[in-house]
């Protein structure tokens, strides 16, 4: 099912990290991402581990804006609350490497929230793993406005 990633979220240009959506069901999302050598926070040969952070919250908003998309609705944006309990194997992600990212929905509330378990693998083998908590609003421009003070 590899598609372009860009219909399913709304990051663009360097801040994308992801580049295909490779399958999504109601409660989990593949995604891939090329590591490459004019990435956004590669260093040297590596993008470091702490960037799967990012990587693992774009692939809860793929899941997130394939959802929307099936409802009829446009893709929103969310937020990323926090992680617990990251691990990552080893100190960046090879470049020219193909990561592929999933994330399983454990709990997806009413108002927003949500908690992911997700995995990052490289050639089958884990690389990092951690549980990602996510927001995403109804309206997520009008929140941003709102939580600015600045009238909607």
């Amino acid at each position: 099912m590899a598609s372009s990633i860009e219909t399913y979220i709304p990051h663009r240009g360097a801040m994308r990290l992801i580049d295909r959506l490779v399958s999504v069901g109601p409660d989990l999302v593949a995604v891939e991402a090329d590591v490459r050598a004019d990435r956004l926070f590669v260093q040297g040969a590596y993008l470091p581990a702490w960037v799967g952070v990012e990587l693992m919250a774009q692939a809860i908003a793929a899941w997130a804006g394939a959802r929307a998309m099936d409802r009829g609705e446009p893709v929103s944006i969310g937020f990323l609350l926090g992680t617990r309990r990251y691990v990552a194997d080893c100190a960046g992600f090879a470049v020219g490497s193909v990561l592929r990212i999933e994330a399983h929905a454990e709990l997806v509330a009413d108002n927003g929230l949500g908690m992911f378990d997700c995995r990052i693998y490289a050639e089958e083998k884990e690389l990092a793993r951690a549980h990602v908590s996510v927001f995403e609003p109804k309206d997520g421009m009008a929140y941003l406005k709102e939580s600015e003070g600045t009238p909607g």
